[in-house]
């Protein structure tokens, strides 16, 4: 059931501004880090929900060598940082942008700490996404906010935009306790106090009063909490319908809210951070797939306008073909896709296309698996459809699909929208999910010869700490492969989806919107999704969406700042801010 928006704090009218944020998830980065510096600022919502898609994320946040990791015994440099991303992101971005995200790193975990209550983790062991790369770690540089007592917030609590998995139970599961959480059967000895522990805190938290959450709602409710402190107004349900010029800079911008049109003055700039273009089909069909479908977890009000406001503006794009690819289990008629995240690691399960073949490492990193997916449609051999095929044993062991606990049986209605299938052998199975039997059966076989060896040496499944990350450290000498076997069969039809469209407006090293020519177009910025992503067509880890939106918020306001005054700002050389 839809969460019912609460009446609005603020009524839209004509005013003036040092800096306006357009968007309310990592821009409230953008926000805090202005407000510190005695900026006045208005931040604007088109939905009635704060915290975007940030508040539907895990929440982890990807900031190589920042003080959290420092302060937790991690083993980084800048050096490494450095050699990691000029190995990853290859040349798909420009150096500068993600020079500048390192340089400022440190800085804007630091601010985060002075202007909200927040507290960060370390999600040890969390494998960047190619450690295996020069200056990669296997220990991984991702963090996130410990549980936040959402109740913080007050009477706006209402406002806080729902998460993507909601629990039944009071039970703040941070991304570092899911993965002994999804492995309770198979390693007890740590998912049931890991359990134990977070459904405590929830139930003695509620006892107090406290509304204790996690991941991305975490993030944002404690962004959220520090706007409120710094007195920073919100207006929700609040769009932009086109920005303001003056003279080749951008003055304002046009707003509307209940039909009624608004005129906002920003002295010092507009910050776009409205996310990417998720849900405006038109758009993904042009830029990147005919054949995609309205699949996306991003906040529902991510449909481009910032984006569409900025090319009007004048403003070139980049990347437009990429996305936070995310396959999913796909979804009952009229529903939304449910996660897959481990799931896809996991011993005694592999996925094959439409053919009955497998195609991909199954464990890699989501980003890359729907990468591959549409390579494969550009080179005109399309996968068709997705089936990830498990045995019961698998089923006995392991979460499915976010809410199916281990020796839970699928749903009748899965059976009936036809998103899965069972049967007693391999080739029944192969019919019921319309895949060629024969090639599905001796894809089977090959899997169980390797899986059954521990290597695989058609598409390297665990060879990448990354992989094994998600695996099952009871099955050995690989955590990712089993040999399926035993009397029953499953396969779930898998969907791409996504966390967003990472394809946007170019900005420069220092945040702002660059026209098709190349050059600044003053008084405009752009962060987070709405610009072209920082890290190209790669993502470097867990949290690096919201790792790049945050730091480059802190780098937005400082530099718009710089621009009308003396405060603190960006150092040219190194493009640091200080």
């Amino acid at each position: 059931m839809a969460k019912p928006v609460p009446p609005r704090k603020y009524t839209a009218r004509d005013t003036t501004v040092d800096l306006l944020v357009i968007g309310s998830g990592t821009g409230l980065s953008a926000a805090l880090a202005a407000a510190e510096l005695g900026t006045s600022v208005l931040v604007v919502e088109k939905t009635g929900f704060v915290g975007g898609s940030t508040a539907r994320s895990g929440g982890a946040f990807w900031i190589p060598n920042n003080p959290v990791l420092k302060e937790s015994g991690a083993a980084d440099t800048p050096a490494r940082a450095e050699a990691y991303l000029d190995a990853v992101v290859g040349g798909t971005s420009p150096q500068d942008r993600w020079q500048t995200f390192l340089a400022n790193g440190t800085a804007t975990v630091e601010m985060l700490r002075r202007t909200t209550p927040m507290r960060f983790l370390w999600d040890k062991e969390y494998s960047d996404y190619h450690p295996e790369k020069p200056g990669g770690s296997a220990m991984g540089r991702s963090c996130e906010c410990r549980p936040f007592d959402a109740n913080t917030l007050g009477d706006e609590r209402s406002r806080l935009r729902g998460g993507t998995m909601e629990a039944g139970l009071p039970m703040p599961i941070t991304g570092k306790d899911y993965r002994w959480l999804n492995l309770m059967s198979k390693v007890p000895v740590k998912g049931l106090p890991t359990a134990v522990r977070r459904l405590a805190q929830g139930v003695a938290g509620r006892a107090l009063g406290r509304d204790y959450v996690a991941g991305g709602q975490a993030l944002a409710a404690g962004l959220f909490a520090g706007v409120l402190r710094a007195g920073i107004p919100i207006w929700t349900e609040t769009s932009l319908v086109r920005l303001i010029t003056e003279s080749g800079r951008v003055t304002g911008a046009v707003l509307q809210q209940d039909g009624r049109e608004v005129t906002v003055t920003a002295r010092q700039g507009v910050v776009l951070a409205a996310g990417g273009f998720d849900h405006d089909m038109a758009m993904r069909h042009e830029h990147q797939s005919p054949a995609l479908e309205a699949w996306s977890f991003g906040a529902e009000g991510n449909t481009g306008d910032a984006i569409k406001a900025a090319v009007e503006a004048g403003a070139g794009t980049d990347l437009m073909d990429q996305s936070w690819w995310f396959p999913a289990v796909a979804p009952l008629p009229g529903r939304a896709p449910s996660v897959m995240l481990a799931e896809r690691s996991l011993p005694g399960s592999f996925i094959v296309d439409g053919g009955g073949e497998r195609f991909v490492n199954e464990a890699q990193d989501y980003m890359s698996f729907g990468q591959r997916v549409l390579e494969r449609e550009r080179d005109g051999n399309p996968v068709g459809s997705m089936w990830m095929v498990f045995d019961q044993e698998y089923r006995n062991s392991y979460i499915l699909a976010g809410g199916l606990f281990p020796r839970m049986p699928l749903p009748d209605k899965w059976y009936e929208a036809g998103i899965a299938a069972k049967a007693d052998s391999l080739g029944e199975l192969a019919r019921s999910i319309g895949v060629p039997e024969d090639a599905f059966t001796t894809t089977a076989a090959r899997f169980n010869e390797l899986a059954g060896a521990g290597v695989d040496q058609d598409f390297q499944r665990g060879s990448s700490a990354y992989d094994r990350y998600y695996g099952d450290p009871t099955v050995k000498p690989n955590p990712n492969l089993r040999p399926l076997g035993g009397k029953t069969y499953y396969a779930v039809k898998v969907v791409l989806s996504d966390l967003g469209t990472c394809g946007g407006v170019t900005a420069d090293a220092r945040g702002r919107v660059l026209d098709g020519k190349g050059s600044a177009i003053g008084g405009l910025y752009a962060i987070g999704n709405t610009a072209a992503n920082v890290f190209g067509k790669s993502y470097p880890g867990a949290g690096a969406t919201i790792g790049q939106g945050l730091v480059y918020g802190y780098v937005v306001a400082h530099d718009a700042a710089e621009q009308t005054s003396e405060a603190p700002g960006i150092s040219q050389d190194a493009v640091d801010v200080s």
